[in-house]
């Protein structure tokens, strides 16, 4: 049975990088994207920007699968731009990223080898600059309980070091929390026993929480 995957990294911020070689100019772009339409949106921003340039070139990976994936040379010889500009993130392990290279022509042709280790040095200083974040992958859970029980059930979830995804607080008390998938089944067992103040072996899969529900919200 493989690995369940359940994490991954991103970066938070844009950033910027640039590498000079010959005269020319290499001009790099990072964004965080969840999708190809932002990843189109971000391209035309930066062909606007650098309307003058030769070539603007890219590569992004979007997901933890593998297959949702693009490097694109933009008129420079095949493989010798979008292509180290992808390894650059393979290289930091991170997905849900958009690099883009700008480049301005200096007069001097780099030949293949050049132009590689071009995109590749100015893909990593564009990366080089970034901040990485995990991203947990789970399931919501919706929490639904009376007031009386706040205090009780916020210091279980904060002895779980649970992830709080929203909190609503009107006739009742909603909480939506994060579980991670890897530890899905163990985590609401133990959720359930401290809520109910008793050992986990206590607990099966049944086991109600009189004055807490606990709901998968995408079941």
């Amino acid at each position: 049975m493989s690995e369940l995957i359940d994490q991954y990294y991103t970066i938070t911020e844009p950033t910027e990088g640039l590498y000079k070689e010959k005269g020319s100019k290499f001009i790099s772009y990072a964004y965080s994207v969840t999708s190809e339409d932002e990843v189109e949106e971000k391209l035309e921003e930066v062909r606007n920007l650098h309307h003058k340039a030769r070539h603007h070139c890219y590569a992004y990976e979007i997901g933890i699968d593998g297959n949702r994936y693009r490097a694109n040379d933009d008129g420079e010889p095949s493989g010798t731009a979008g292509k180290p500009i992808l390894g650059q993130l393979h290289s930091h392990e991170i997905t849900d990223v958009l690099v883009i290279v700008v480049r301005y022509f200096g007069g001097t042709k780099l030949g293949a080898s050049g132009l590689i280790t071009a995109y590749k040095e100015a893909a990593k200083d564009a990366l080089g600059f970034a901040e990485k974040k995990r991203v947990i992958i789970g399931n919501p859970y919706l929490l639904s309980f009376g007031y009386d029980q706040m205090g009780h059930v916020m210091n279980c979830i904060k002895s779980l070091d649970l992830d709080i995804l929203d909190k609503a607080f009107t006739d009742s008390c909603e909480v939506t929390i994060n579980i991670r998938l890897s530890e899905q089944a163990e985590l609401i067992q133990r959720l359930k026993a401290i809520l109910l103040e008793v050992s986990i072996e206590q607990i099966e899969e049944d086991t109600k929480v009189p004055f807490c529900k606990i709901e998968r919200l995408d079941a």
